[in-house]
């Protein structure tokens, strides 16, 4: 694709990630029928192709208007373009330059703002979130069927087992998963416990930077990736092996700190650590003798693999694997590739195009007929709560014996 970007912004490290992406795009439009917005609304611009266009015109000095930028807010960043593309293209990245670029060139209306304000004052703190949750939680008989299934009722985490091997791994203290469900972690640490590694809580580190950079806020995400490296940093020192992520969205995030701080001088070198150390749950366990882990009861489950995992983290089939190898029965899920509309805040922003993905993904999960529905990421496990009555569980805990 030929680019005519100006030079003061070739001239910045975004501009010149942003021409080589694009430039890579040969039109082809094997992306097209991957995305599922496209298949939900069957708007070009509201596809890769169409918003590679939209962003290349930006980009290259054209006017950023309300239309831009609701077609790449209608973007769920699932990749699964950049899995279906031959040519590499990577989009997702591109989406999230476009994004920046576009929130200081055209600043949104003071309602939308204050929206998104919000939402960033409080996701990211569980210190902040913890009250709301409690109080919805009190409020549980009021509130609308699918509010009263996403929300979960458990209020505290089961024990931890005490640190007690040689082998030590680290975990991401999160924001709104310890405070949703913080049985996942705790229920990771026992599995990891069996297997003769540690799992250590460093709770000094939080929310994984993805919320605010992909709405847009890149100085505010980043700020949370260093706050993470700070606190892993004097365990990494002591020779933690790994840190090790339970929830697919953050660890894709957390793999790209040495990129995204590439050109950060004091984090570079220790971003680049912190990204090689980074593991999805599924790659540690997969390493073991997993199948000392045999559940009882066996049941059959559908198995929702998050496009955090299968497109951004390219680890499909492993987490399948295990659960097949445990003895589990998987269901088959049609088209299952397709994001469930979750995606981070996508759900509270998006909430129309959210639910329809989200009860196309149930129609596939549910045809099966399974006694439970298993995923590996707490925004997808929450999205697809609200709309089913079968149980939705993190994948790990229904390896633990808690």
């Amino acid at each position: 694709m030929l680019t005519r970007m100006s030079e003061s912004f070739l001239g910045t490290p975004e501009g010149q990630e942003a021409e080589a992406i694009l430039r890579a795009c040969v039109h082809c439009g094997f992306c097209t029928a991957a995305c599922p917005t496209y298949r939900l609304l069957g708007d070009e611009r509201d596809g890769p192709r169409g918003r590679i266009y939209l962003i290349k015109s930006m980009l290259e000095g054209g006017t950023a208007t309300e239309r831009t930028r609701s077609h790449l807010d209608r973007c769920l960043s699932c990749q699964a373009c950049e899995t279906a593309c031959p040519s590499g293209v990577r989009y997702g990245r591109l989406a999230d330059i476009a994004r920046g670029v576009i929130e200081e060139r055209a600043p949104r209306r003071i309602f939308d703002r204050a929206k998104r304000k919000l939402l960033r004052m409080i996701l990211p703190y569980s210190a902040r979130l913890a009250p709301w949750v409690g109080l919805a939680r009190r409020l549980r008989p009021l509130l609308p069927p699918a509010l009263r299934r996403r929300l979960p009722i458990a209020a505290e985490a089961p024990l931890w087992p005490p640190v007690r091997h040689a082998r030590i791994v680290l975990s991401l203290g999160g924001c709104v998963q310890p405070i949703w469900a913080p049985s996942i972690d705790a229920a990771a640490a026992r599995v990891l416990d069996r297997l003769g590694i540690s799992m250590v809580r460093v709770q000094e580190s939080g929310c994984c930077g993805a919320l605010s950079y992909h709405l847009g806020e890149h100085g505010e995400g980043l700020e949370f990736m260093r706050r993470n490296i700070d606190a892993w940093w004097p365990a990494i020192e002591a020779g933690a092996e790994a840190i090790v992520i339970t929830a697919s969205g953050c660890g894709v995030t957390v793999k790209e700190y040495g990129e995204l701080l590439r050109h950060d001088p004091a984090y570079a070198e220790k971003a680049a650590r912190v990204s090689a150390l980074a593991r999805d749950l599924s790659e540690i366990v997969a390493a073991e003798d997993w199948r000392s882990l045999a559940p009882v009861p066996v049941r059959r489950i559908a198995f929702h693999s998050p496009c955090t995992l299968q497109h951004g983290q390219r680890l499909n089939g492993i987490v399948e694997t295990i659960l097949q190898g445990l003895g589990f029965e998987l269901t088959p899920v049609a088209d299952a590739a397709i994001c469930c509309g979750s995606a981070g805040t996508y759900s509270l922003l998006q909430p129309a195009l959210s639910s329809g993905l989200r009860d196309d993904k149930l129609r596939s999960l549910e045809a099966g007929e399974p006694d439970v529905i298993a995923t590996a990421n707490i925004g997808c496990l929450a999205h697809l709560a609200s709309g089913t009555e079968l149980p939705v569980r993190h994948w790990v805990e229904l390896l633990d014996r808690y």
